[in-house]
């Protein structure tokens, strides 16, 4: 099992690629503090490609395929027990709408005993109840000053 281990969402790896977005910077700390720690789980890749295609170019989306495919980014496969435990996850929190994405982030990080989930979207990670606690990141970071 990985330690230190972080788990990123679609928002964060979008943020993360995007010089232009808001969280970028946040995102590139958290990334470049530890940039082996961050595990991407397979239900982020259509949506990340897609986003990337669509909002920041064509130029991001095929260097992250290209990192991808280089083995430059680590890349979750998971199994049969993340999409049962994704459908729990739906279930339990029906009022969220979590969908199968976000349901496969939360599955992987607790699988994974990760430290923290990297993800802009507090909306539907801030209440779930995950196995191992981990921090929602960059809102759990400690703040300089």
């Amino acid at each position: 099992m990985r330690s230190g281990v972080i788990v990123a969402d679609t928002g964060a790896m979008l943020a993360l690629v995007d010089a232009d977005d808001a969280h970028h910077a946040a995102m590139a700390a958290l990334f470049d503090d530890d940039p082996g720690a961050w595990v991407l789980p397979w239900a982020i890749l259509p949506e990340v490609d897609y986003l990337l295609t669509t909002r920041v170019g064509e130029t991001a989306a095929a260097a992250v395929r290209a990192d991808l495919a280089a083995g430059a980014l680590t890349v979750e496969w998971g199994d049969l027990d993340d999409l049962a435990r994704a459908q729990q996850l739906c279930a339990q929190y029906a009022s969220l709408q979590l969908g199968l994405v976000d349901a496969i982030v939360a599955a992987t990080a607790e699988r994974l005993r990760a430290r923290a989930i990297a993800t802009l979207d507090l909306r539907d990670f801030a209440p779930l109840r995950l196995l191992g606690n981990p921090q929602l990141c960059p809102r759990d970071l400690p703040r300089a000053g």
